[in-house]
């Protein structure tokens, strides 16, 4: 059986559940490799990584560079004597890191590949409707998400999830395979596949644009959407309310088929319920945040907020 030098690198809340499990299977973990603190919010306060955090309380060697290939930074990698490196939800590493330990670098990816490369793929999994997604680990090589994998999982996708209930999942999922990944590597038995590049969907990186609501859309696309954004980045969208114009965020949804003559994007609202008129059905809004006020459920909101008869969203 090898004896297993771990470094870990990552950086958010879905890679420190993967480092706990190692922790908890009691592998040796030498060093921990996370993105350096950076001001974020509105008082711009100095945020450390979530990953940084949970090293902290668990006494780990932890490395902050700015730049992967600084020659101080691989001095420093290489002090740390590792035999393996584990990466979850990192940066793209450059050759002379990934290729640095005895027994490789491996990928924790929140997908089935080769589907779903690149930097979002529980989003875009919800987005496209697809019913199925999963965990891969695979050996990193020169290409984004391209070595040879390792072991794969799958996960259903249920017709309501967001991605956030969606990247919970993986992460638990993720956790396990990680240990069976470790373990195989440490005892020798790993057997790998190459990646076959047929009809793969792709998942890169989100951004404000792609969160914009195209009422024009069929009413399951739009649905896809927002579960697929929720509860971040956002699905948001322009409320026009008697020549008023407000950005709405858009959380929680459900749908309705239905036949009416209201034009795509009009509000349909009572005391209790907002829905909004698509093709061939309504979109009912369940819980939204109109711009400059906090997050709320509908029927909260209508208690001191009025839609006019004329308000769309567009």
């Amino acid at each position: 059986m090898r004896d297993l030098r771990i470094v870990f690198m990552g950086t958010p809340d879905f890679a420190v559940a993967i480092l706990e499990a190692l922790i908890v299977a009691k592998f040796t973990i030498v060093g921990v490799i996370t993105a350096a603190d950076k001001p974020a919010g509105r008082g711009r306060k100095v945020q450390e990584s979530a990953v940084k955090r949970y090293a902290l309380k668990q006494n780990l060697t932890i490395l902050q560079p700015t730049n992967l290939k600084s020659e101080e930074f691989i001095d420093k990698l290489q002090l740390l004597n590792a035999n393996l490196h584990v990466v979850v939800a990192f940066r793209m590493l450059p050759k002379v890191v990934w290729q640095l330990p005895k027994y490789g670098t491996f990928n924790l990816h929140a997908s089935l590949l080769p589907n779903y490369r690149g930097a979002a793929p529980i989003h875009w999994a919800i987005i496209n409707g697809e019913t199925k997604t999963g965990v891969t680990t695979f050996f990193i090589d020169e290409k984004i998400d391209t070595g040879n994998i390792i072991l794969q999982e799958e996960v259903a996708i249920d017709n309501d999830e967001t991605v956030g209930q969606l990247h919970d999942k993986l992460m638990h999922v993720g956790s396990k395979l990680v240990v069976e990944t470790v373990s195989q590597i440490q005892q020798n038995t790993v057997k790998t596949r190459k990646q076959l590049n047929v009809g793969s969907k792709l998942a890169p990186k989100i951004y404000t644009e792609t969160c914009k609501i195209n009422w024009d859309e069929p009413l399951t696309t739009i649905y896809n959407l927002i579960r697929g954004l929720n509860p971040y980045p956002t699905a948001w969208t322009m409320l026009v309310n008697n020549n008023e114009k407000i950005k709405v965020k858009i959380y929680d949804v459900a749908k309705e088929v239905a036949t009416h003559h209201y034009k795509v994007g009009t509000v349909v609202s009572s005391k209790s319920e907002i829905k909004v008129a698509v093709k061939k059905g309504f979109l009912i809004i369940k819980s939204l945040q109109l711009a400059g006020k906090r997050k709320m459920d509908a029927k909260s909101l209508l208690n001191g907020f009025t839609f006019y008869k004329n308000a769309i969203l567009q």
